[in-house]
């Protein structure tokens, strides 16, 4: 089909159906960039201090946010122009999202302050067993 055929609504539909899958396509990123379920349940380490380390480190979210941000910014574009038919399913997937990464943020932000908190602990109580 040569572009002199198409008329604006066949160019509309096949960009709507292009910037829904590129929603699509960030939402799925962002999923597979939030950490694994494993990882953030077992643990190996020999203190509490390590288990906090892994902790944090398994609550990385890497990438996720930026795709969570693509996916939001060209679903908002979308949205918009009317360009999704039935757009129900993306905006529950993009909530959806959007909670799972905001607690797991929270969450990191919780084990980050404990990991700084332990070994001051240690060291106060440790000053206190020296004392007696």
């Amino acid at each position: 089909m040569s572009q002199a055929t198409l008329d604006d609504d066949e160019l509309f539909d096949e960009a709507a159906t292009e910037m829904r899958e590129d929603v699509e396509s960030s939402i799925e990123a962002a999923r597979a960039a939030l950490p694994e379920a494993s990882a953030v349940w077992e643990a190996e380490a020999d203190n509490t201090l390590g288990v906090l380390n892994g902790l944090k480190g398994a609550l990385d979210t890497g990438d996720a946010e930026s795709h969570l941000r693509d996916a939001k910014k060209w679903f908002a574009i979308g949205k918009k122009a009317d360009a999704f038919g039935d757009a129900d399913d993306l905006e529950s997937d993009l909530a959806e999202l959007g909670e799972t990464l905001e607690r797991i943020t929270a969450a990191h932000e919780q084990v980050s302050e404990l990991t700084a908190t332990i070994p001051e602990l240690r060291g106060l109580l440790e000053g206190d067993e020296n004392e007696e």
